[in-house]
């Protein structure tokens, strides 16, 4: 089975609209739906990332450290984004580890480093370890040292999207799952958008909207784009968003990628 990339929102683990508030009871029984996908499917292969939800949005947004760090009480932010979002992936891996799953953390910012905000470098050959070994590597939204800012944040997508586009074309993915607190991409009339492509983006643009709570990375409309920028430079990659908070589609969506639950974002 090939490998399947999934995101965890932070909106889904966490409330964002508190300061560092966990949803414990949806994160163990994503964890466990895990445990049970990949119970039922021994050949899976799976990455998974989470965002940073209450944790690390809420320090970034008060230290602005996106946009670059300089001054002595910005580095203090910048660690402090570092921390937060650190707590929360240690809150994540201890729940798979609860449910039976595998699996490790490998930290961003341990070796990513970027220029002008983009991932120019990052530690490819570990991820590439524990999936071959079985384990599930979990990766999340992270600082990272910028050549030109000094440092900056990289977004959970960032990340995968750097990996995606390091591996090599038989280990790509051939799906990122993005599992969130909403059914998929709504249009105007509020109904899922099944399928969005690059013809039919222009048009559903309006109704994508902004972010809800505190979300330094860009809300719905740059996460659409920034994902069919990803599915042109990967022609074999597919993205399907849905809700996590349904219990058992997500078990249900990484047996079988194809279920048709939320929205699909690719070229065709």
């Amino acid at each position: 089975m090939s490998l399947i990339f999934l995101k965890l929102g932070g909106s889904l683990l966490t409330d964002k609209t508190a300061v560092e508030a966990v949803r414990s009871d949806v994160l163990l029984r994503l964890a466990q739906e895990i445990h049970q996908a990949r119970s039922a499917q021994p050949a899976l292969r799976l990455l998974l990332g989470h965002g940073s939800g209450s944790f690390g949005h809420v320090a970034a947004a008060k230290h602005g450290t996106r946009q670059g760090v300089q001054t002595a009480a910005q580095w203090h932010g910048f660690a402090e984004v570092s921390a937060a979002a650190a707590r929360l992936n240690r809150l994540v891996v201890e729940a798979l580890w609860a449910a039976g799953v595998t699996a490790v953390s490998l930290q961003p910012s341990a070796s990513a480093m970027c220029v002008d905000g983009r991932i120019q470098s990052l530690a490819l050959e570990p991820v590439r370890a524990a999936v071959q070994a079985g384990i599930v590597p979990v990766v999340y939204g992270d600082v990272a040292f910028d050549t030109t800012r000094g440092g900056t944040i990289i977004s959970t997508e960032e990340v995968m999207m750097a990996l995606a586009d390091m591996l090599p074309l038989t280990e790509r993915p051939s799906w990122l799952l993005l599992a969130g607190e909403t059914e998929g991409v709504f249009d105007l009339a509020g109904a899922v958008i099944p399928r969005i492509t690059p013809a039919n983006f222009a048009a559903i643009r309006p109704a994508l909207g902004g972010s809800r709570g505190t979300d330094v990375t860009g809300g719905m409309a740059s996460k659409v784009q920034s994902m069919l920028q990803l599915t042109a430079a990967h022609p074999h990659l597919s993205i399907r968003i849905f809700s996590g908070l349904t219990p058992g589609t997500l078990a249900q969506v990484l047996a079988d990628p194809e279920t048709a639950v939320g929205t699909v974002i690719g070229n065709q």
